[in-house]
């Protein structure tokens, strides 16, 4: 998805705001051609349906978590910093685009359609893998306690990072995510530490 055009993305984040503001009921092209301002055709050009354009949503997010494994292994090999990482990456980010928080953690918009809840479970079992490789890595290196299984320990990450941006976005951004972040992140910090 890193090949968009500059069109393509702009479409994107068109439905993605109307996604977010009136739900996924309201995503025709009828609807996003309205908010951008060209005509039918010329989105018909760019993806074949709305369901091209929801996989692209998705895609474009997956591809964002792809990235920040990269950078994960650049920036640190301590697992407690990598996780805290990923915790102000995705505060950042959904910081920045708040529409995209309403779109991706709600997958329930999705489950009607199998390519679509396949894709949130293929984005889901990434992240958990993901963040599953890193707290093994910090128990193997004793940074992280090894009393909980490593399984269970991603589920206590995952759960509350999840809570709080629902929590945020259900709220209409009514308090600042970044410093929630933090100090959600600074409370499992504490529970992970050996």
């Amino acid at each position: 998805m890193n090949n968009l055009t500059e069109r393509q993305r702009e479409i994107l984040d068109a439905a993605i705001n109307i996604i977010s503001k009136k739900g996924i009921q309201n995503l025709t092209i009828k609807n996003l051609s309205k908010k951008i301002g060209f005509s039918e055709p010329a989105i018909y050009r760019h993806f074949e349906s709305k369901m091209e354009i929801l996989l692209a949503i998705l895609s474009r997010f997956e591809s964002q978590i792809h990235k920040n494994k990269v950078l994960l292994n650049s920036e640190t090999d301590f697992p407690i910093k990598q996780l805290g990482l990923i915790f102000k990456n995705h505060f950042s980010n959904f910081s920045k685009k708040p529409a995209l928080a309403s779109v991706i953690f709600a997958e329930e918009i999705f489950q009607d359609d199998k390519r679509l809840s396949d894709k949130i479970y293929s984005i889901m079992n990434f992240h958990f893998e993901l963040i599953l490789s890193i707290v093994k890595n910090g128990q193997k290196s004793r940074e992280i306690r090894s009393d909980i299984k490593a399984e269970q320990l991603v589920l206590i990450i995952m759960g509350p990072l999840r809570l709080i941006i629902k929590k945020w976005t259900l709220s209409n951004h009514s308090f600042n995510l970044k410093k929630e972040g933090e100090k959600l992140w600074k409370s499992i910090n504490i529970l992970l530490s050996n």
